[in-house]
């Protein structure tokens, strides 16, 4: 059995992308710079688009994203993915797209059930993420100790989970986390979305003392230091905050990676109280096609270079550098033949 140095854990889904998406914020009470869970009243939202609007499917799920992106500076066979998808055509776009980028599908199939759906709604440079979880939901921890996923999660160094996967698979997490932690191996998780810190707040705490390096952008962090009772004033205070809080194998420093779109990255770590700051390269207007993935292409980027073994400013420059290249292009997707990073 090949060893896959990364194993990352998240909601499979494809992603259902429209653009001048004006109308759609306003019929189905979306912001155009969020990331949420469907009410009822938005679940139309799929069915609409499809209809109505000029669609471009693309394989989605922040934590498949980030995967691919790692998989995108890393050797061949070093990165796996798994998560819960239905028994459908959907399931097998995904597959096809991560054997394309280098990564190794081992999802869970949930019989009778639909893959999951993410209604990405562009207007300018802002992007409103709907997503449905469907067959996501009914990922078990039945799936990681069985025997073709057991072995892997053993031979795993590092592991990635996403943030949206805390709304219903937190005893997974924390058994990936404990393992990782126990072990002495990298455990990396993703804020996600506002809402995480905001309504899963509970789940959030229990993930956290077993956190390696944790990624997130300024809004995600001033989410949580409101739902703390932080002062929200200061990026770099939030993330100092948040490298600061209790750890379960307090031998490894944590660090905290916080993106601010085209402005600095802040990164700070339990072992250095003075948070570092890195300039982000801007690109002009015209070169910003859809910012949709930009922060897991820069989470996935990041690690990647991580794993290699790569020092703190060439992992934040490998994130930059896959982020600006996601922007450029329609959806989380990379260039291809690959470009060479480091």
């Amino acid at each position: 059995m090949a060893t896959f140095s990364l194993f990352a854990m998240g909601n499979p889904l494809l992603d259902i992308q429209v653009t001048e998406g004006e109308p759609l914020l306003e019929k189905y009470g979306l912001k155009p710079n969020d990331a949420v869970l469907a009410n009822e009243q938005q679940l139309a939202i799929y069915d609409d688009i499809v209809k109505n609007w000029k669609v471009t499917y693309v394989a989605g799920g922040a934590a498949q994203n980030a995967a691919r992106a790692a998989a995108y500076v890393l050797p061949e066979k070093s990165v796996m993915y798994t998560g819960c998808v239905g028994e459908d055509e959907l399931a097998d776009q995904l597959r096809a797209a991560n054997a394309k980028e280098g990564v190794e599908s081992a999802y869970q199939v949930a019989k009778g059930q639909r893959t999951g759906a993410c209604a990405v709604v562009i207007t300018g440079h802002h992007r409103s993420l709907c997503t449905t979880l469907q067959a996501a939901e009914s990922f078990t921890p039945s799936h990681l100790s069985s025997p073709e996923i057991a072995p892997l999660i053993q031979n795993a160094k590092f592991f990635y989970v996403g943030g949206f996967f805390l709304t219903h698979g937190v005893e997974s997490a924390l058994e990936l986390a404990k393992h990782a932690s126990n072990a002495g191996k990298v455990y990396t998780l993703n804020l996600s979305a506002p809402f995480i810190p905001q309504f899963f707040k509970a789940q959030l705490q229990q993930v956290l003392p077993y956190v390696d390096i944790l990624f997130g952008n300024e809004s995600e962090a001033a989410s949580y230091a409101e739902a703390n009772g932080l002062p929200t004033s200061s990026v770099a205070d939030i993330a100092q905050a948040f490298a600061n809080l209790d750890k379960a194998n307090p031998s490894r420093p944590r660090l905290v990676v916080i993106t601010q779109g085209a402005e600095s990255t802040i990164v700070a770590s339990s072992t250095d109280q003075t948070p570092k700051v890195f300039a982000v390269q801007k690109l002009s207007a015209e070169q910003i096609v859809d910012t949709n993935g930009a922060g897991d292409m820069f989470a996935g980027g990041f690690l990647g270079a991580y794993v290699s073994g790569k020092p703190l400013e060439e992992c934040v420059e490998t994130g930059h550098a896959l982020g600006a290249m996601c922007v450029q292009q329609v959806g989380p997707t990379l260039k291809f033949p690959k470009v060479k990073i480091f």
